[in-house]
């Protein structure tokens, strides 16, 4: 196997599923690429983010002091539960890599990293710094990302997910929380001294759909048309008491140009309407809400969607930028003001599957754009901020 490869299987052998999944978490991936870029001379430093969970951030000086780039990638992985492949042991078979947190995303993790240890190899200083910057809980509350945005500058940030070699400039954001439908509690035999939560709830379920099929007509070139969807309802506490309280969980994925607050007020607008001044209708948007993450949309013009591009082509890889429905890490970079884009080798298909796995040859071909544009950025004196005239 190819160095690349054999980086990708020691990554997969170590169990570093989420904790808020039942897993370890990402110590042990972080010893390894400590002692891993040790061994080839990068410098390598720790940021703290949650008690034994810490980013690993490996520097490659370049050039340019003054700039850098950021390559970033997570380290944990969703739980193992229901794989029918030995998850941590990583096989090589018809030409793909299985295992778990194979497609999402070691194998971008390896990319970056090899291509950061073959520019050290070659003693030839990238135009910029470049800063590899493993982060940790992007499975869960993305508290790596978070932490490492907090005072950080880059020209530049390529964030590592499963694309199958596009490069991604767009993604969608999403809302999650939970709407608290409240009735009056009564015994069942006298239900008319009640007031049913679950029944006011079916009534505001019904009309969330109905907004929900409206958000058809709002469209991006690239991610296509706004959804919303009602994930689960809960209510009641047995048969024979009138519910007291229902709660519906919403999941709404936003377009750019869209906000978390301004669906939100969306959704109190149809409260309201059900509610039509019934004094007996009771519901409320609860706090804290359960997920929130902006969208992403790096213009086409902006160096970094340039490079990429142009990197792409002399590889003979696909130039031209998409949009996915997933979200990333790269929105919360995007929004410090750093530019970024999503790419790495697999299918979003294979993540979180059952028989996760990654083509290695994808993991090969990232591994030698991810290294084409270390070389080229800055190299024509691009800057983050400058468009095509």
């Amino acid at each position: 196997m190819s160095a690349v490869i054999d980086l990708l299987a020691d990554l997969v052998s170590i169990d570093s599923v989420n904790p808020a999944y039942g897993g370890p978490g990402e110590a042990g991936v972080a010893r390894f690429l400590r002692d891993f870029f040790g061994r080839h001379g990068i410098e390598t430093c720790t940021q703290p983010v949650l008690p034994g969970r810490d980013n690993v951030i490996v520097v490659l000086p370049g050039a340019d002091r003054s700039r850098k780039i950021i390559l970033e990638a997570h380290m944990d992985t969703v739980s193992v539960d229901g794989m029918t492949i030995p998850p941590f042991t990583p096989t090589v078979r018809d030409g793909r890599l299985h295992g778990r947190g194979a497609c999402d995303t070691k194998a971008g993790l390896a990319a970056m990293a090899q291509a950061v240890i073959d520019r050290a190899a070659s003693r030839r200083p990238p135009p910029c710094d470049v800063w590899l910057a493993a982060v940790v809980d992007e499975e869960h509350a993305y508290r790596g990302v978070v932490t490492l945005c907090e005072g950080a500058t880059a020209e530049a940030a390529i964030v590592a997910e499963p694309t199958s070699l596009r490069i991604v400039t767009a993604t969608k954001g999403v809302v999650r929380f939970q709407v608290r439908v409240d009735g009056r509690a009564a015994h069942s035999s006298r239900p008319e001294l009640g007031t049913s939560a679950i029944l006011g709830a079916a009534r505001l379920a019904l009309a969330i759909d109905e907004m929900h099929r409206g958000l058809a007509a709002r469209r991006h070139p690239l991610l296509g048309t706004a959804t919303g969807s009602i994930g689960t309802i809960h209510g009641g506490v047995q048969i024979n008491i009138v519910p007291e309280t229902c709660r519906l969980a919403i999941d709404r994925r936003l377009l750019p140009g869209e906000t978390p607050r301004t669906a939100l007020a969306e959704y109190q607008r149809v409260i309201d309407a059900v509610s039509g001044g019934d004094a007996s209708f009771r519901a409320e948007v609860e706090e804290p809400l359960l997920l929130v993450d902006e969208t992403l949309d790096t213009p086409a013009d902006a160096a970094i969607v340039r490079v990429a591009a142009a990197v792409a082509a002399e590889q003979s890889l696909d130039s031209v930028a998409v949009g996915v429905p997933y979200g990333s890490d790269a929105s919360k970079l995007s929004r410090q003001g750093i530019p970024s884009i999503v790419f790495g080798p697999g299918s979003i298909d294979q993540a979180h599957a059952a028989d996760e796995f990654v083509p290695v040859a994808e993991v090969e071909r990232a591994a030698a754009f991810i290294g084409g544009f270390i070389d080229r950025f800055g190299a024509d004196g691009s800057r983050a901020g400058e468009r095509v005239a």
